[in-house]
């Protein structure tokens, strides 16, 4: 049994004007070749990691083709995804014409990525692929929470499997998952088929964190219609709004086992439960000020924002301003921003070097809606080519780069200046520069969900914050011009 694996994966804003390149590719979180993936991926918690157990579990001969992934941004160039697509398949004809045919194919996208011209990036790659293996040849897909699904991606697969947490903690697992199916699929044990239901809706980001209410009560749903006779999988996506693509919205995928019917039902079911409690997907926002009065009202410290709206990890530039501006004008002790990308700065800290003053406009730099640079008078702490290893349960087992980065400090306001567009998924990087988090009382991460997955073993209290920035969460504020109709219009802003 000879199953290939790989993929091409890219979560795809495209209200970001910053676009996609090969080069963003190569230098983010990776682009690896042949062994190169099972060297980089074994015993990770990542979904190729998740398809590298199954083989051993399985005794199945894994054939890796190409692997890449680049943080968040705008749209792809259109010429660099073909030359990526066409090298994968090439790469696929050639481990074919070595050795054999392959059996099938596990592929490692994420749901949301959109190239210049191509709406359906996801589609279209499964759908080349699909070309080339054929109509009999399982080709089964692991897909991020934040998916915009696509009926002709639906089409083109054998199944589809989201993950199930948010922050990602289980992505081994669900690559597991994909490879009993294939496993099952090739022995003839089951006969996969899947129902799409799509839902015109807006899911607030601080509603989708899947161990607190009410999400919790969603995945105890799913799972409980897993357990059912004739289900193989269940995938709730909660959508990605900020790709102005057709098929942008949450869904329910239902893979059942030879059962249309029983696929259809349980979507559907599932999908209605969902819109009948849509209210509860919905969030008020909740501004840095109030944040912060809230959080030192309760006394727990440190107190974690998470500035969303200027989430690198979901593509935005990762330069507002607005936190930054009101922890020094509140002139905070003990207070961090984790990060602010500004590679300006940072060249400039790196010529001044450790110890020594520098005055700089920091952010502000990519958009005017990300706010006017602020001018600081800062130390220079401490100084990073990036490198870290991932401490937290997402990536566990793998190691990241930020890229040349600085740690400034102005009276009691630190901010970490990097250049690799990056979320703090925890404070394995910041420890790097010298800064320990825990003992911090107020911390500043552009991150929407994850963060809670480390900073919530040590945080007092953690609030989602709308600051201004370019991906805001008042959807109605976001110039759409291709999502379908229909959308709920009470729950945007």
């Amino acid at each position: 049994m000879r199953i290939a694996i790989g993929g091409i994966s890219h979560e795809t804003s495209t209200f970001v004007k910053t676009p996609t390149t090969l080069k963003d590719f190569e230098s983010g979180f990776g682009l690896f070749r042949g062994p190169q993936i099972i060297d980089r991926f074994t015993g990770t918690n990542i979904c190729a990691g998740g398809f590298i157990d199954g083989a051993r579990k399985y005794g199945f001969e894994i054939v890796p083709l190409l692997w890449t992934f680049a943080y968040p941004s705008g749209l792809i160039v259109r010429e660099d995804y073909e030359l990526l697509k066409a090298e994968f398949l090439q790469r696929l004809r050639d481990a074919e014409a070595s050795s054999g045919p392959v059996d099938g194919v596990l592929l490692d996208l994420h749901g949301a990525m959109v190239i210049d011209g191509i709406d359906d990036g996801d589609g279209d790659f499964i759908a080349a692929v699909r070309d080339f293996v054929g109509p009999d040849r399982p080709v089964i897909v692991t897909m991020d929470l934040h998916g915009n699904h696509s009926q002709y991606r639906v089409d083109q697969a054998d199944a589809l499997v989201g993950f199930d947490t948010y922050p990602h903690i289980d992505m081994a697992e669900r690559g597991r998952e994909a490879a009993d199916l294939m496993v099952a699929m090739l022995r003839a044990e089951i006969r996969p088929v899947m129902a799409l239901r799509q839902l015109p809706l807006f899911w607030n980001v601080i509603c989708q964190v899947t161990a607190e209410p009410p999400m919790d009560e969603l995945i105890r749903r799913v799972h409980e219609m897993e357990s059912r006779h004739g289900i193989l999988s269940v995938t709730v996506a909660t959508g990605f709004p900020w790709a102005d693509v057709p098929d942008m919205g949450a869904s329910v995928i239902v893979v059942a086992d030879n059962d249309p019917t029983l696929a259809r039902a349980a979507a559907d079911e599932l999908g209605d439960w969902i819109w009948e409690h849509r209210q509860r997907w919905f969030s008020a926002p909740v501004s840095v000020l109030e944040a912060i009065r809230r959080g030192e009202a309760g006394g727990k410290f440190p107190i974690v924002l998470a500035d969303h709206a200027d989430n690198t990890g979901g593509g935005s530039p990762g330069d507002s301003t607005e936190i930054l501006r009101i922890f020094l004008e509140l002139e905070l002790q003990d207070a961090v921003i984790l990060y602010i990308v500004d590679p300006e700065v940072v060249e400039q800290a790196h010529r001044a070097g450790v110890g020594q003053k520098l005055t700089a406009p920091v952010g502000g730099k990519s958009d005017p809606i990300q706010g006017p640079p602020v001018e600081m008078n800062a130390e220079v702490m401490a100084l990073s080519d990036g490198d870290f290893t991932y401490d937290g349960p997402m990536y566990a087992g793998l190691t990241g780069n930020m890229g040349r980065s600085a740690w400034l400090r102005k009276d009691g306001v630190s901010v970490v200046v990097v250049t690799a567009h990056e979320q703090p998924l925890g404070p394995a990087f910041a420890r790097t520069l010298g800064i320990e988090c825990e003992q911090m009382k107020y911390i500043a991460v552009k991150s929407a969900a994850h963060f809670r997955a480390s900073f919530g073993r040590f945080a007092g209290v953690m609030i989602n914050v709308d600051a201004k920035a370019i991906q805001t969460h008042n959807f109605a504020r976001l110039q759409y011009q291709k999502r379908r109709g229909g959308f709920l219009t009470e729950n945007i802003k």
